[in-house]
Order: C-alpha cells, then structure tokens, then sequence
C-alpha cells in the first residue's frame, strides 16, 4: 500500500516515466543514479512497477499497461483485455447497463465493461488489490463508471444490478487450483449469486469438467490467437444447456448442435487440428462436419479428409506421408527431403518435441511439420505442412 501511495504522488508518477523503458540489466545503474536524487523506497517501487507495466504489455494495450499499476498478482490473474472486451461486448449488446463485478481484482473487466458503456461495482476483499483498480480506473479516465469497493463479495448486495460477473480466486499458497469447491469463492456460491440475478456471467478455468457445469447454464470456452484463455458460464441467456467455442480476434463463435462423435476413417490428403477452444468445447464433430472428415482415431481430436475446405475453427496441413512412428525412419526422410526447420506437434504421444529434435537433428532449407499421434491405436508419424488459410478459402483446390 505504501509503495502504491508513493507512485500516486506528483515525484513518483514523473519517476515513473522516466524508468517506464528501463531493460532489466539497466536497473542497478538506474536505481543507483536515481537514488542520488530521490528516496530509495520510491525508486525501488517504480521500477518493480515499471517491470509490471513491462510484463502486463502482453495482455492490455501498450498504451493501457504504461498508465496502470499493477501487483505481481494482478498480472498474472488479470483477464487479457481482448477476452475482457469481448465478454464486456456481449454483455452490452444483451441490454446490460450496469454490472456487479465481483472479485475484481486490479480492474482489468471493469475497464472494458465500462469502456462498453456499463456502469460497474468492482469489489475486492484485499485492501491493496482494491486500491489498485481504484487507480486503473482513474489513470484511464473512467473513474464515473467504476465504482470500486473493498469489501467480501459474499456480503455485497448486488440487486440493483442488471448483471453479475464473478471470477473467482483460482490460486492459492501452492499455486493452481482444480476444485472448483476450492475457488475464493467456491463455483456453488459463484452459482447461487448467478442465479439470484437477471443475468449473470463466472469465469472459470477452461479445464472444467463438463459435467460440472449447472444446468442452467451456457458454457462458452475462448481463445485469443489460438491458445485456450477462459471458460464462461452464462445465466439469463434464455439458452441454458448451450455450449459453444468461441476465437479471437473476430470473434467467431462455433455453436454445439449436439453431433455424435465422428466414426474414424483412414488418413486422406489434408489433416486439421481443431483450435483449443474447440476440443475444450466437445466440438469437434462440428468442424468434421464442416469439413467432411472424420477422427484418424476415436480417442484423438485430429480430423482428416480427402478434400480441403474453409473453416476458421481449425487448422488445416496438407499430408505427405503416413508412417508408423520409428525415429530412424523419420530422421532418414528429414535428411533426403533437406529439413532444418521441423515443427514438432503431438497428441496421445509421450514423445517429447525437443526431445525428437535433438535426435532426428534436422539440417537443411527446408520445412515441415511432423505429428506424432495414434492413427487406429497404433502409434503413428503424420508429415506434412500447413496450408496457408487463404488457400481454403476456394474449398477444394
């Protein structure tokens, strides 16, 4: 608190930009300059800042992490501010005007709801996490649509509020945590304040089982550039039991329509790896639909198919060889074909990607990608390279 209160005062915002650009093997000989001039606590803490801003660059805007402070748990929890503007977005266009957010944290969805044009009640329990929102809120110049409060979110009134949106704490002493009875607050409360409101959103960890989701619930599961950031559970959408893949940028939305699993079939000319969210989702029958394929084996989320078709739900590789996986045989084929830049991609295979790196040694101009999976329950290599997403865009070439 101190530290923060320090960086708030006229000398520490200055000292703040004048080490905003400070590289990590630049900081002792900074730190001793400044020091010279100015308080050592307060240089100590605009550079611990400074590396803050620096880190939070990669998931706010550059110019959004240069204003905002940060605590080294605030980085590491906070939403990226695509997912947050995002689910802010959603929440506007279903009529939203003002949200309840609950375990608010630094303030990184409070931000985007009110730059939607809600009007947001941030609560946080920790004093420090508190105060910082409070001054995000301010540094972004949306201090009349925030309103941050310190407070037990179990003990908030929430009714005057037209939505509530709850991320629970999903970290603890020993770092991650998989129960969702063991969030701060557990998910059954998260639940219960979700359905004491007309419209609700919680974000969970993606990895949630299926079977945990209530009833009531839309499950949504998001990814930003292709890796998996959150899940969302949605109340007072008037679609419970929905489930749905959705990736950004766009966004584009997959939506389930209850498919069976695909039947497998044998390894045709072009494989595709559905997008993370997608598998997280359960969906991955929609995208072999879409593209008229099956699953190289029931128990892996690769799709194959004898023609290429466009979808923005998967990644698709045209496939040069099939091959029962022998590490000697791929290492030979790499080295008549000349490859020395080999991408590694596995799934239902213990191999490690570095670790057949360093084996096959690949030297040469040339590039591939190499699958290690299961084709039928044998152990199988797949080589081939991605097919440039516009080359889909025609469908079969």
């Amino acid at each position: 608190m101190n530290d923060l209160a320090l960086l708030l005062t006229p000398e520490g915002r200055a000292l703040l930009d004048e080490v905003r650009d400070t590289a990590p093997a630049q900081e002792l000989a900074v730190a001793t300059r400044l020091r010279r001039d100015h308080p050592a606590e307060l240089v100590s803490a605009a550079l611990g800042q400074a590396r803050l801003r620096q880190r939070a660059a990669a998931k706010f805007a550059a110019e959004d992490a240069g204003r905002m402070f940060f605590t080294p748990n605030g980085v590491e929890q906070s939403t990226r501010a695509s997912v947050a503007a995002y689910r802010a977005a959603r929440l506007r266009d279903s009529g939203v005007t003002s949200v309840a957010d609950l375990c608010c944290g630094i303030g990184g969805d409070a931000i985007e709801l009110a730059r939607a044009g809600i009007r947001v009640l941030a609560v946080d329990r920790d004093p420090l996490t508190a105060a910082v929102a409070r001054a995000n809120a301010e540094a972004l110049g949306l201090a009349g649509l925030i309103e941050v409060r310190e407070a037990d979110v179990t003990e908030v009134a929430t009714a005057g509020y037209d939505a509530v949106f709850v991320d629970p704490a999903r970290r603890g002493g020993r770092g991650r945590i998989f129960d969702p009875e063991a969030y701060s607050p557990p998910l059954s409360w998260a639940v219960a304040a979700a359905l004491g409101a007309p419209r609700a959103a919680l974000k969970i960890a993606p990895g949630i089982p299926h079977e945990a989701v209530p009833a009531e619930a839309e499950a949504e599961w998001i990814s930003d550039g292709g890796d998996v950031k959150e899940a969302v559970l949605w109340f007072g959408t008037g679609a419970p039991g929905a489930v749905r893949a959705t990736l950004l940028p766009g966004p584009r939305t997959l939506l389930g329509r209850g498919l069976p699993d695909p039947g497998v079939r044998p390894v045709g000319r072009y494989l595709y790896e559905p997008d993370g969210a997608v598998i997280r989702a359960h969906l991955v029958a929609e995208v072999a639909e879409e593209v008229g394929g099956g699953l190289v084996d029931p128990t892996i989320a690769y799709v194959t198919a004898d023609v290429l078709r466009a979808t923005p739900y998967a990644s698709a590789y045209e496939i040069t060889d099939h091959l029962p996986f022998n590490v000697k045989k791929l290492k030979a084929l790499l080295r008549e074909r000349e490859v020395g830049t080999l991408t590694v991609k596995k799934r239902g295979s213990a191999v490690e990607p570095e670790e057949l790196r360093r084996k096959v040694k690949p030297q040469g101009p040339n590039a591939a990608t190499v699958f290690l999976t299961r084709v039928a329950g044998a152990p199988a290599m797949l080589i081939g390279s991605p097919v440039e997403p516009s080359a889909t865009a025609g469908g079969a070439p």
